[in-house]
């Protein structure tokens, strides 16, 4: 498999560019890390943030599980101009 390959086949299958499935992917980082440090948090003082954590993954659950390819993807040739990691 290609190095380009690597980084572009599961993007292309959601429909994305590499940077917009970076941007998504870290837009779901962000409130997992905030989900993971409330339950360590909790693990700690059970009496603090009862429910930050399931919140957080209940909310994140819903947002990926409704997610859809986007319509009009672009083409895989057109994605690679604006970023090509075998350049």
């Amino acid at each position: 498999m290609s190095l380009k390959r690597l980084f572009t086949e599961h993007p292309d299958s959601v429909g994305e560019s590499y940077f917009e499935h970076m941007a998504v992917a870290l837009s779901f980082a962000g409130p997992l890390l905030m989900a993971g440090l409330a339950a360590l948090v909790h693990a700690v003082l059970p009496f603090l943030c009862l429910t930050t954590a399931s919140r957080i993954v209940k909310r994140l659950h819903a947002r990926m599980t409704s997610r859809h390819p986007h319509p009009g993807s672009h083409d895989s040739r057109e994605r690679m101009l604006a970023w090509d990691p075998v350049i």
